[in-house]
């Protein structure tokens, strides 16, 4: 079998390789070049994908294992469809989540393009996330290590990626992946995991955009939840739902961000209660399956990468689909995923438009 290993540069993506290589298969490692952080004007932590020290290590790793090994470059296709996205989404009052972007529209589609000018059967990543097969149908599941779980990341995998796709690492608990790797004496077996994306390393979104699209941020109002004027923000891009510190009110303690209005260029503070709703209207839906579920029907929803999915019903709607919690959720966030699970079965998922739909 012919597989084309997407090469990160990290731990993770290394020992995927190892493990196809002494299975006896032909591997060919790849890095996609999608962002360099220095065209941002701005220095590489360390903890992001795209680096220059990225390509070093995965090249490093693919001389050791004796595999062929490419550098794709693919920038032009990531401004415009990963950085473009993620200012106007803080620009509409949004707070998107540009590395499923990422998954979605660059690094997927790129690898299966390559996969077949290079003769790959496969394709690998290394995600911790699980593919099975039921009869004729791929299932994704959650990793059997659910600390490192990135299904929540993928759930727009569909049959005909899945069907070509390896995940070698599903199975595995991080310790072991970090063990084979020493052992190995990979050049990257103590190298921290990816935290940042990869435009953004210093999480000051704010700047970033600002640095990148050359906008300057228009102040606005604060009110309360009923309108009242409480003072001035710095601009609507600073703030995201939940937030409470930075407002610069001195009541940072007692007040939080419920809404962001880019209309009315208003941020509304209210009460950590006024975070919570039990509805959302999801948009831009896709299912794992061939046949979704019949509506409507009971699952579980994961609203942010590192929350616990909770318990709800999912109706059919003329935008998508609307989820009704069994109990409130805190800060529904419009422009995060809402991702839907049957157990440690991923069953699809979208993008949160509205809370209290």
């Amino acid at each position: 079998m012919k597989v084309l290993v997407a090469m990160s540069g990290g731990v993770d993506s290394s020992v995927a390789a190892k493990i196809l290589v002494d299975g006896g298969n032909e591997c060919v490692g790849a890095t996609m070049k999608l962002y360099a952080n220095e065209d941002a004007g701005v220095v590489s932590t360390g903890h992001t994908c795209c680096s220059l020290d990225d390509v070093y290590d995965a090249r490093q790793v693919a001389l050791k294992l004796g595999i062929p090994y490419y550098v794709f470059n693919f920038k032009d296709g990531f401004k415009e469809k990963i950085i473009d996205k993620f200012i106007s989404s803080y620009l509409s009052g949004k707070t998107p989540n540009p590395c499923i972007d990422c998954n979605r529209f660059m690094k997927f589609d790129k690898l299966f393009e390559r996969a077949e000018i290079l003769g790959c059967d496969h394709i690998a990543t290394g995600h911790y996330v699980r593919i099975e097969k039921h009869g004729d149908e791929y299932v994704l599941k959650k990793a059997v290590d659910l600390s490192k779980d990135q299904s929540y990341v993928l759930y727009f995998l569909d049959q005909e990626k899945l069907s070509k796709l390896i995940f070698p690492l599903g199975t595995l608990e991080k310790t072991k992946t970090r063990a084979i790797a020493e052992k190995n004496g990979f050049v990257n077996a103590d190298k921290p995991d990816s935290q940042d994306i990869c435009f953004v390393p210093d999480k000051k979104y704010a700047e970033a955009i600002k640095r990148i699209s050359g906008l300057s941020p228009k102040p606005g109002d604060y009110v309360d939840m009923n309108g009242k004027v409480l003072g001035k923000h710095k601009g609507i891009i600073y703030y995201t739902l939940g937030q409470h510190k930075g407002l610069g009110l001195g009541i940072e303690n007692k007040m939080f961000v419920v809404k962001i209005d880019p209309e009315t260029n208003t941020v509304t503070l209210g009460a950590e209660s006024d975070l919570y709703s039990n509805e959302c209207l999801v948009t831009d839906v896709s299912f794992v399956s061939k046949k979704p579920p019949a509506f409507p029907f009971k699952c579980k929803a994961k609203l942010r990468y590192r929350q616990e999915e909770q318990p709800a019903t999912v109706y059919q709607c003329d935008e998508g689909i609307r989820l009704v919690f069994d109990e409130p959720q805190r800060a529904i966030t419009p422009g995060q995923a809402a991702v839907l699970y049957d157990g440690d079965v991923v069953l699809g998922g979208g993008i949160i438009k509205i809370r209290n739909a």
